[in-house]
């Protein structure tokens, strides 16, 4: 098993950067402190043994007599102390007393005098000693020595030094003291630097927090309740953390009034709407009358009159419908409530499915039902219209011929009703914004298909009214827009109140469910943004 790679420093967070930064300090400072101390130790000792060892040379120097002669002994001389080297050479080789004794011993760490071994005087006299210490390894049981070289009244030169091991001792246990110490440091600067970085960084935290809070919250619609702030212990801007708390709360007021201005400007556009949609219904009402009315005249009128009439009648028409979509979109927006009956989207779809093969015999009409009915609660009128806007939408934008399948499937906790045909599909340009209002499928502005623009907006108002969500898929060939619905109900927040002329004035669900299946049987061929190929 491949074990995880560890993250690189620049993915660390600030707590665990700051407390690695303060180990790696720390240990850095201890390092060099700690070599400087074994260093100037060992420097120190060393210079304590050379004065030795210049005093032991000075000693046997006073005390010494020709080597000719009785020679200087067979041990060390007096006042030098237990332990020592002392070596007597001529010619290169190791000088012999009358008696026969060789001026070749050394005293070792078990305080016995030993001779060197051939092997170890051809390494003094390879190391060509002066009256300068230096240190040689003799190894084996004599270990290292400083060692000095000095010359004789008989021309013989004697190599006398003093052992190493109590210099080495002491350095050793200084650089025990030193790695334990360093470790111990760093275990109590690690803690302690993680106590006491968390314990400062909690403002940051809190700051982090409130930043978080905020984060979640629904600013795209509706009234936002923006209360969060950073608490005014966090706000000092004598410290980094209250500058950051200080410039977030600011931050917070500008959004918290950018919001209630957006709110206040869409309430008063939707209020706009819904009241010229209300008022633009009677005129309208009117022109429709007075235009039939005129068409009834038994008296003989001129074709282009009856024509121009004609237009006039059709164009108020359109126009009705396309005032009664506003009013219906902001109702929606203003969190008006549905009605919650228990709706069979089976039958439904058999409804609305025939209508639009009334109205577009030249399309293929399939439908894909379950074998059992499949009700959803919410209200009839508004999904009879979303399921009408839908199969309008995909013959005002597909080629006849085209096949057109209308599917109801249960789906978990939701229901999937969707429309799915082989045209040529929504450009996917469009496809981002192919449920936004006025959104069409021609980039000319005219009105051939009588689209106004509203069809799949008011599918996606209805399916969130609901509690559901609105999905599309397309390409050539393939286009499919689906409607997922609570299998349950579901209310969804209410959104801020807009002022509406009566309810008795509004747009009534039987009015509407009327317009829907007219919209279906071919009356009006379309809402624009694409159910089918826009």
């Amino acid at each position: 098993m491949r074990l995880p790679r560890p993250a690189r420093p620049s993915a660390w967070t600030l707590r665990t950067k700051l407390v690695a930064s303060v180990v790696a300090l720390f240990l850095g400072v201890m390092l060099l402190t700690g070599a400087l101390t074994v260093l100037a130790s060992r420097a120190y000792l060393t210079a304590a043994l050379d004065r030795d060892l210049v005093q032991t040379v000075q000693r046997l120097e006073g005390g010494r007599r020709d080597v000719d002669g009785d020679g200087p002994g067979g041990g060390p001389p007096p006042g030098s102390g237990n332990r020592m080297l002392q070596v007597w050479f001529r010619d290169g080789q190791v000088v012999r007393l009358e008696n026969g004794l060789e001026l070749n011993y050394v005293v070792d760490q078990t305080n016995t005098l030993v001779q060197l071994s051939q092997r170890q005087l051809d390494e003094l006299l390879e190391a060509e000693l002066s009256g300068t210490p230096e240190t040689v390894d003799l190894g084996g049981r004599v270990g290292s020595y400083r060692l000095v070289a000095a010359s004789t009244d008989s021309s013989a030169v004697v190599v006398v030094g003093l052992p190493t091991t109590g210099v080495d001792a002491i350095v050793g246990r200084i650089v025990a003291l030193v790695a334990g110490g360093t470790l111990l440091g760093l275990v109590a600067v690690g803690l302690g630097g993680t106590y006491l970085v968390r314990r400062t960084l909690e403002p940051l935290t809190r700051v982090a927090a409130t930043a978080g809070k905020v984060s979640t919250l629904r600013l795209d619609s509706g009234t936002v309740d923006l209360h969060q702030r950073v608490p005014a212990v966090d706000t000092d801007p004598r410290t980094e953390v209250g500058q950051v708390g200080l410039a977030l709360n600011h931050l917070l007021d500008n959004v918290e009034g950018a919001l209630q201005a957006r709110q206040e400007s869409e309430t008063r556009v939707r209020q706009f709407v819904a009241d010229a949609s209300h008022e633009l219904r009677t005129p309208l009402a009117s022109i429709r009358g007075y235009a039939e009315l005129s068409r009834r005249v038994p008296d003989p009128v001129p074709p282009t009159v009856s024509h121009a009439l004609g237009r006039v009648e059709s164009e108020a028409l359109r126009m009705q419908g396309l005032v009664e979509d506003l009013l219906l979109l902001a109702r929606l927006d203003s969190g008006r409530p549905l009605e919650r009956d228990l709706v069979d989207l089976s039958l439904l779809a058999v409804d609305v499915v025939g209508d639009a093969h009334a109205a577009a015999p030249d399309h293929r009409w399939e439908l894909d039902l379950p074998d059992e009915p499949v009700e959803v609660p919410g209200d009839r009128a508004r999904l009879h219209q979303v399921l009408a806007n839908l199969l309008a939408n995909a013959r005002a934008h597909t080629p006849p011929g085209t096949r057109v399948v209308t599917s109801v499937r249960p789906e978990g906790d939701h229901v999937r009703l969707s429309v799915h045909d082989d045209g040529p599909g929504i450009p996917t340009g469009l496809q981002p914004q192919v449920f936004e209002r006025f959104t069409r499928g021609d980039d000319s502005r005219s009105r051939g298909t009588g689209s106004t623009g509203l069809g799949l907006s008011i599918v996606a108002a209805v399916g969130q009214a609901h509690g559901g969500r609105v999905e599309l898929t397309s390409g050539p060939g393939n286009t499919t827009v689906s409607v997922l619905l609570p299998a349950h109900p579901v209310y969804p927040a209410t959104r801020q109140q807009v002022t509406e002329p009566p309810a008795g004035e509004l747009l009534e669900g039987d009015a509407g469910a009327g317009r829907g299946r007219a919209r279906a049987g071919g009356a009006d061929p379309s809402s624009v943004s694409g159910g089918g190929g826009i």
